[in-house]
């Protein structure tokens, strides 16, 4: 029988076509962890964003001459508005209200604001604050069924300048909302259970009438409006049934100071309700806090860029990429493997400096003022406050793909980090300098959308709130912000796939 003995390797000889992606991606992780001074860029990368962070966290304060301190909390311990004119009787039991409603009208401003609000409404008390179910006419919105101040259902198209027929019932603590039907009778439109409606409850008709408000910023200077507004309706063919015998109807501005009283006028079973206010989650315009706890990330994400760059082009200018495709032939599968291993990497020293910048920070935020009920308790395991911490370390997993993809598209890299700067750095400075609307199109369209991960103030439709790049709110959801900055990752990194298999060496 024939031996064939193997010569020996040397430490040059080079093994072609193992290139199985399990060993290349233990090939790039030793390079990775080899190299003395990418470690140190991810270590200065920890650094920075908590340092960056903590520094934001003092330096951020609460405006108290907002409304800050003095805010009324809703029944789930958050900001609200509860400040309308109401016209009402006691329902001490089952029962439900019918009212037609034409309006509202605007009264100053001439146009009513898009969420003013006139209809049929059922709360636990006149107290501002307690909880309750409206079913209501918006000049904006059509019909609205509204809730515990932050639920809002639909109830179909509507015009205000048309009357519409309302109805809600109420069964114990359960409130269902109704309005006509096309083929006649009446249409569900959903329900509330209200939290403490055990005895009488107060039935009645509702007028509110938002602030208008506008923000305008050129060359930096923010100019803010934001004034009163009056608005007025009519009802009639109102009926309650199950309401208190004898009792007649009391009009109570809830919530409301002297200067903002509203009017009653009454002839025969027509009622006519003038009054400004709102019922509404309270939409103060104040940072985020999770957002500014975690805003290291946003120069922490520069070292991690420049790591992507590196760990592509050092080796186009030591040569040594010629070594690794002899290596491994497939060239789209080494990059690959470098954009786990270099994303995997940023992600876990993401997840140290965003848990660090957020426990840190948090405290701090708290010293400055930063309390409920303007600014809610937050806890890691809030599924928001979850979801901000692991989206920054993936928000910085996907910036160190995206510039290993344009160093490989690039070779050089000093174009490489510059393109960098210019896509994602530049943008978050422009964000809060530019026009609004400038402002907002760099958010909705670069990769700076892939921030959005961190906001954590909750949005709400119902609301016309006003909100600054630079405090955190941006104009579209958290994950498709996030898929925005994901898809220029994805696409650049195939790009570069492409022309790397084109490409020599």
């Amino acid at each position: 029988m024939t031996t064939t003995e193997t010569p020996p390797r040397g430490p040059s000889t080079v093994v072609v076509g193992r290139d199985g992606f399990p060993q290349l991606l233990r090939a790039e992780w030793t390079k990775l962890r080899t190299v003395r001074r990418w470690a140190l860029t991810l270590l200065a990368a920890v650094l920075v964003t908590v340092l960056i962070s903590l520094f934001s966290a003092a330096s951020s304060s609460v405006d108290i001459a907002g409304g800050g301190s003095t805010a009324p909390t809703g029944p789930g311990g958050q900001s609200i508005r509860d400040d309308f004119t109401f016209v009402h009787r006691t329902l001490p039991a089952d029962g439900s209200i019918t009212a037609r409603v034409a309006g509202p009208e605007g009264v100053s401003p001439d146009r009513a604001p898009e969420w003013a609000k006139a209809g049929v409404l059922v709360k636990e008390n006149t107290e501002s604050g307690s909880d309750y179910a409206a079913l209501m006419v918006t000049p904006g919105h059509g019909v609205r069924f509204q809730s515990h101040f932050t639920g809002d259902v639909a109830g179909g198209a509507a015009s205000a300048d048309k009357p519409h027929r309302l109805r809600l019932t109420r069964s114990g603590a359960t409130v269902t909302a109704y309005v006509p039907a096309d083929s006649g009778g009446w249409r569900k439109v959903g329900t509330a259970e209200l939290d403490n409606a055990t005895g009488a409850v107060t039935v009645g008709l509702f007028v509110a009438s938002p602030n208008v408000q506008s923000m305008n910023r050129e060359f930096g200077n923010v100019s803010l409006s934001d004034g009163p507004s009056r608005s007025t309706a009519r009802f009639d063919e109102v009926t309650v049934e199950g309401a208190a015998g004898g009792a007649d109807w009391q009009r109570t501005d809830v919530g409301q100071t002297k200067g903002d009283q509203g009017e009653l006028s009454r002839s025969g079973g027509t009622f006519t309700l003038t009054g400004s206010g709102d019922i509404a989650p309270g939409t103060p315009m104040q940072p985020d806090l999770v957002a500014t706890s975690l805003n290291g990330s946003q120069l922490g994400l520069v070292l991690i860029a420049a790591l992507g760059v590196l760990f592509i082009t050092a080796e186009y200018r030591r040569g040594m990429i010629r070594t690794t495709f002899v290596a491994s032939p497939r060239r789209g599968r080494v990059l690959v493997a470098k954009a786990v291993v270099v994303g995997a990497a940023a992600f876990a020293a993401g997840l140290v400096a965003s848990l660090a910048s957020f426990l840190l920070s948090m405290p701090v935020l708290r010293e400055n003022g930063h309390e409920p009920p303007m600014f809610p308790e937050f806890s890691l395991t809030d599924g928001p406050v979850v979801r901000a911490v692991l989206g920054t370390a993936a928000l910085l997993a996907l910036v160190a793909v995206l510039a290993l993809a344009l160093g490989a598209l690039l070779r050089s890299t000093a174009a490489a980090i510059t393109t960098v700067v210019v896509v994602i750095v530049l943008p978050l400075i422009l964000v809060s300098v530019l026009p609004l609307g400038l402002s907002q199109w760099l958010q909705r369209l670069t990769p700076v959308a892939g921030f959005a991960i961190q906001e954590t103030t909750p949005r709400y439709d119902q609301v016309a709130s006003l909100c600054l790049p630079e405090d955190g709110c941006y104009p579209q959801g958290a994950w498709t912000g996030f898929a925005t900055l994901a898809a220029y990752a994805v696409v650049v990194l195939a790009i570069a796939v492409w022309r790397i298999r084109k490409r020599d060496a």
